[in-house]
């Protein structure tokens, strides 16, 4: 690993716009303020917050954030170049940039000449003179101005002349940065080099003082965008463009998680400070919240799997020392190893997890044995622990004798009303499940019904109801996701189903699984050991929150 002190690069991010561009991302102004201040926590030095002028969300945006301004983070706002034929002051397209009243402004122009013959249907030289009347304006105005060449490697492939006289223009009009869009994402690292080396000896020539500084801005199209990044700063690039999570339009913009861990802890360069980095797995995790994406589990540096060790071979040699199997210390970026079970799972996967669980557990002790067999076992049956911590827990609870006994099924039946086939064939499908369940609670029955918009739904409702007056923490309990896995394709309606089920009491999340042919029964389960897991965990914890009621049977059992 390369410590190296190195001068500090300018992360900028644009989440809040070209991430935004993302198919199936929509975000609220509350959800991109949200983001802006979690990036200014992260201690990103700028944030693009968007086009002002191109739509009401993004006005409103900024006039908010003026009365909520970030700490430690310029906020930037985009446009591009005024239109052919006016005047940059003239321009409408401009004014309500300035209204934002952001200090630094990023400026989009065209470097491609077909770009500028097809899609502005203008001259060569028009466009250089929009280029140059739009910075010039913007910087009388009092703005400091990020100049992106959009397209910028497309057109020095196809006309490099062309395209280095529209950075020429950009240098002498004042643009205190150049940044190279590979708008198209289709450069690959070795073709970064000569272009950015093009660039530095135009903007040397202009013998300016300072000199406008160069940055780089990648798409993923050819899934090279982080490499191509990394190879731009070691051509001297000094800002570096991208989104969290890598969101963006088509295949993604480079992703800033794996380029700030790589540009600051393998190259050496100085990004944010080592205490902010920490805040790099949390800022990754909250904002795939905000933009309703599930996180990439297996995303380098932030994702679940980063330090995640399954085979026994890997687990016994990270706990005697865990460079064996980690390139950095995952807390440095705010993450956390994980040791997972699996049917691959040797001792020390089981121990290890038991340790997570507060529960110390000797190798020679029966239980490991006897506990390693029955996972292996449950998952030749289908079962899937690696991604249902919360099962595993209560499965060695129960093989410690530690799990006590809080609900017990006698039954339950589920009925669907899916409306009639004239309603369905005219688009008004709709669909209700009515659940009955009946359960024992210590020597009282329980029976119950409920509704619902499916019947797992309504079997959750309905269980909950059956509940919740004698385990009043179940009202806060939610069911957040639901996934379901046909094993044996092949045996049709008659196969054997997984089910994986997330809970949440608003603040933690847990997983839980359950097996069958009948993907009912199997539902059931995974619901049912949901809720039994979010009224022990506390108990588990030795927490205040545990119930008196629950704390109570494990102070008989403990007895």
């Amino acid at each position: 690993m390369n410590t190296e002190h190195r001068s500090p690069l300018w992360i900028y991010d644009t989440t809040l716009r070209d991430g935004a561009q993302q198919e199936g991302i929509s975000l609220s102004v509350d959800d991109k303020l949200t983001i802006a201040h979690q990036l200014d926590k992260l201690g990103i030095p700028f944030i693009e917050g968007g086009w002002p002028g191109a739509n009401p969300k993004d006005e409103q945006f900024f006039q908010k954030l003026q009365a909520s301004p970030l700490r430690q983070t310029e906020v930037v706002a985009f446009c591009s170049t005024r239109r052919p034929g006016k005047l940059a002051a003239d321009d409408p397209i401009l004014r309500p940039i300035l209204a934002a009243e952001t200090r630094w402004v990023t400026l989009f122009g065209k470097s491609w000449d077909f770009h500028v013959t097809a899609g502005l249907k203008t001259t060569l030289g028009e466009n250089l003179t929009m280029i140059a009347d739009s910075i010039e304006y913007l910087s009388q105005q009092g703005r400091q101005i990020i100049y992106d060449a959009e397209h910028w490697f497309d057109g020095y492939k196809h006309n490099p002349g062309y395209a280095l006289d529209t950075i020429q223009a950009a240098v002498q009009a004042g643009a205190e940065w150049i940044v190279l869009c590979d708008t198209n994402g289709g450069t690959l690292p070795h073709e970064i080099a000569e272009s950015i080396q093009a660039v530095r000896r135009v903007i040397e020539q202009q013998h300016l003082h300072p000199l406008p500084r160069i940055g780089i801005h990648t798409h993923n199209d050819s899934g090279t965008a982080v490499a191509n990044a990394l190879a731009a700063v070691q051509q001297g690039a000094e800002m570096v463009q991208g989104t969290i999570n890598g969101y963006g339009e088509r295949c993604g913009n480079a992703n800033l998680c794996t380029l700030i861990s790589n540009l600051q802890l393998k190259l050496g360069y100085h990004c944010v400070e080592p205490e902010q980095l920490t805040e790099l797995t949390p800022s990754s995790r909250l904002i795939s919240e905000l933009v309703n994406l599930a996180p990439d589990d297996h995303a380098p540096f932030v994702g679940l799997s980063a330090f995640a060790h399954k085979g026994g071979i890997h687990v016994s040699a990270v706990q005697r020392d865990p460079q064996t199997y980690e390139h950095i210390d995952p807390d440095t970026v705010g993450n956390q190893r994980r040791i997972v079970i699996s049917e691959q799972s040797g001792l020390s996967n089981v121990l290890e997890k038991a340790n997570h669980c507060g529960i110390t557990l000797d190798k020679h002790h029966p239980v490991s044995r006897q506990l390693l067999q029955q996972l292996k076992q449950l998952e030749h049956e289908g079962y899937q622990f690696e991604a249902a911590e919360a099962s595993f827990e209560l499965l060695l609870r129960q093989a410690l004798d530690q799990r006590p006994s809080l609900f017990e099924l006698h039954g339950f039946d589920v009925h669907c009303y899916c409306g009639s086939l004239e309603t369905r064939q005219q688009g008004g499908f709709s669909s209700t499940a009515l659940a009955t369940v009946k359960v024992l609670v210590g020597m009282q029955e329980i029976l119950t019904a409920a509704e619902g918009n499916g019947p797992v739904s309504a079997l959750d409702a309905a269980l909950r109801k059956a509940l919740v007056d004698v385990y009043p923490t179940i009202a806060k309990f939610q069911l957040r996701d639901y996934k379901v896995r046909i094993l044996d394709g092949k045996r049709g309606t008659s196969a054997k189903t997984r089910v994986l089920v997330e809970s949440s009491d608003g603040q933690d999340r847990w997983t839980t699984v359950g097996v069958s042919t009948n993907i009912i029964g199997a539902s059931y389960q995974a619901v049912a050991e949901g809720i039994e897991y979010g009224l022990l965990r506390p108990c588990f914890k030795d927490s205040d929150d545990c119930p008196m009621n629950i704390r109570a049977i494990l102070d008989v059992r403990v007895s």
